[in-house]
């Protein structure tokens, strides 16, 4: 039998071919090469990239044997992972790999503006002599706020504790337990920014943390405060940012992302109080040699039809047809629940009822828990690494099964407490021959409804009136109720809504709401694509 072909698009480490071994025909094409690129992926199984090749829906067409796209590195901008997942091609990457490299970089842009270090060189090189002109601040002692508490704050947490820095961290998804064993004091995000001498920010980038520090937030800052995002562009709001440094309202920024990259005409170019690098938290050798070696470990776990911890897309390994397609419903299970859940998670159940028990479930409580991290962390979360992030926040996890299934033939639940205490929980199942997926149970509340974009979820006293309220005031503001369904328990108690609504609703909008019926419960829900 021939070796199956595994295609190097892009320069690797030779260690990357090492640690594919002798199994494959290895073949090496220029995959900026268009035409070059395209023929030579008509017969790989498997082909490794890094950021210039572009493995579109055109190329996927191209490879009929193709089995798996492989990115040695953390970013998939260049891979159409909905065009491979229609062709059944698994897509994985190393999101690990920069880890240490990115909280090393942070922590160099905060040493850079406390001590002029850019600043400092270039007038040197200019020939000028100004040690007065770079006069620079200590670490020692000072406040240092984290923006996120997963991978890559923890390590930069655990960097600067070597500065004697008194660490402060926010992060609505981290118990006060967890944050005290990495000897951070868990505040909000305004405290956070009111008493920071340094911030630095370390949280994936959603509808939620889009624009999370702004104008109102570089009013509350010290003007001693330097800021450093090497996360992702647009946390930050940038026209706020450069108002406040231009302004002095905050002494500095070490910015390495940028909304649009590259920055082409950005203002912040202009100023002298920032520090700029061109998105390098990935660019070390070691980074690099890591990626190289993580992806082709991935890709001999793909082609061996094992189980690829860093698959994006589809679970490997052997998951029985009757199993699998419940990844996708558990997964939206979980983002939905992690939308009803409003603080740190201590933990969560899967549960399974029904005759899917019979089978090998386990990769449904890797799929729940992807779902329910996937907003919450600034890893990309994955089918295996799910568990280490879960056990990192100090969320228990269980899974839960019960061959009895009274209303349908198979449920899936996601259920868990909080730290506070309360819980929270959502149910979906698949009907008829399509396989269509649905909810059936919201926090204890008998529902069947559909899974949807945007949605937005709320209990209140059962009582006249209440629908015709929020129905005028998201009709004033131009939003469309796609659907609704209302769940109560018994007359004259309380009642759950849950609106489909064509478009994110502001959330001043949704206080306005809150306040108007009283709701005691009010929750935004978004799905992402998890592909």
């Amino acid at each position: 039998m021939p070796k199956p072909i595994v295609l190097i698009a892009e320069e690797l480490s030779p260690a990357t071919v090492e640690a594919l071994g002798p199994d494959f025909d290895i073949r090496n094409v220029d995959g900026t090469d268009r035409a070059a690129l395209l023929e030579a992926l008509a017969d790989a199984s498997a082909v490794l990239v890094r950021s210039a090749t572009q493995i579109d829906a055109e190329a996927l067409a191209a490879a009929k044997q193709l089995k798996v796209v492989a990115r040695a590195g953390v970013g998939l901008d260049n891979v159409d992972i909905p065009a491979a997942t229609n062709a059944g091609v698994m897509v994985v990457n190393a999101p690990t790999s920069n880890v240490v490299s990115a909280a090393e970089l942070a922590i160099t842009h905060l040493l850079s503006l406390a001590r002029y270090v850019p600043d400092a060189n270039a007038s040197l090189k200019a020939g000028e002599w100004k040690r007065s002109k770079f006069t620079g601040v200590e670490l020692y002692e000072k406040t240092v706020g984290i923006v996120g508490l997963g991978r890559i704050g923890t390590l930069v947490a655990q960097r600067l504790a070597g500065f004697d820095v008194n660490l402060i961290g926010y992060d609505p998804y981290v118990t006060p337990s967890r944050a005290q064993q990495l000897g951070i004091e868990l505040v909000s995000l305004e405290d956070l920014v009111r008493r920071s001498d340094f911030i630095t920010i370390h949280i994936p980038k959603t509808p939620e943390t889009t624009g999370l520090i702004g104008a109102a937030e570089f009013d509350k800052a010290k003007p001693n405060l330097r800021i450093v995002n090497a996360s992702r562009g647009g946390i930050i709001d940038e026209t706020a940012l450069y108002e406040a440094l231009k302004a002095k309202k905050i002494a500095g920024a070490g910015i390495d992302v940028f909304v649009s990259e590259p920055p082409k005409d950005s203002p912040l170019l202009g100023l002298d109080n920032i520090v700029v690098t061109p998105h390098l938290g990935a660019s070390t050798d070691e980074a690099q040699e890591k990626a190289g070696i993580s992806v082709a470990k991935s890709v001999r776990l793909a082609l061996s039809g094992e189980l690829v911890p860093d698959a994006v897309n589809v679970a490997g390994g052997a998951i029985d047809p009757y199993v699998r397609p419940g990844l996708p419903l558990v997964e939206k299970l979980g983002q939905v629940f992690a939308g009803l859940a409003d603080g740190p998670l201590a933990s969560v159940d899967v549960e399974v009822r029904g005759d899917l028990v019979e089978y090998d479930v386990s990769v449904l409580k890797l799929a729940a828990l992807k779902g329910v991290l996937s907003n919450v962390v600034s890893e990309n979360v994955s089918y295996v690494n799910a568990p280490l992030i879960a056990e990192q926040r100090g969320i228990t996890v269980r899974l839960l099964t019960d061959p009895v299934s009274e209303e349908y033939r198979n449920v899936l639940t996601v259920r868990g407490a909080l730290a506070d205490g309360t819980t929270a929980s959502v149910s979906g199942t698949l009907t008829g021959t399509k396989q269509i997926e649905k909810i059936v149970e919201i926090n204890g509340y008998d529902v069947e409804l559909p899974f949807a974009d945007h949605s937005v979820v709320f209990t209140y006293d059962d009582r006249p009136g209440v629908v015709a309220i929020y129905g005028q005031k998201f009709g004033d503001a131009g939003i469309n109720i796609a659907g609704m369904q209302i769940a109560r328990r018994g007359r004259g108690g309380k009642a759950l809504s849950v609106l489909t609504i064509d478009s994110p609703a502001p959330e001043e909008l949704l206080e306005e709401i809150r306040v108007a019926i009283d709701a005691d419960t009010f929750r935004e829900i978004d799905l992402v694509d998890l592909v």
